[in-house]
């Protein structure tokens, strides 16, 4: 069973998306913004199969938590999901680092379809 961690500060929004997930038959965590998502990636010591994470978040979001995970745990499969264009092109500087981008909003079942293709993907350390 995969471990996912789901970092969101929209309490909707991370229920939703955890309980879909659950259903799916996956392990869910959640974290309520980048700082508590990346106190929780250091306490699992990057164990997590994926990271899926709002980009825009109080205090540390969702980019700059990607680059502190992925510095320590290369490996990590990281997804961000926004619902901003400028937050977007952010993304994109992070190629290598994030497998992937879901634009908010979105279904569940396009959650759970892009969550499969991550976890189906060989890990290949980020470059």
């Amino acid at each position: 069973m995969a471990k996912i961690l789901i970092v969101e500060d929209d309490d909707s929004v991370r229920t939703l998306a955890a309980r879909a997930l659950q259903r799916n038959g996956y392990e869910v965590e959640v974290a309520v913004d980048g700082g508590s998502g990346l106190d929780c990636i250091r306490a699992a010591e990057g164990s997590y199969d994926l990271v899926v994470s709002d980009v825009r978040m109080p205090g540390m979001d969702g980019i700059e938590m990607a680059r502190a995970a992925a510095a320590s745990y290369p490996a990590l499969k990281l997804m961000l999901m926004t619902g901003y264009a400028d937050q977007r092109e952010r993304c994109e500087s992070l190629r290598g680092v994030v497998r992937d981008v879901l634009q908010k909003p979105f279904s569940l079942a396009d959650l759970r379809e892009r969550v499969e293709h991550l976890l189906a993907e060989a890990v290949e350390p980020a470059a």
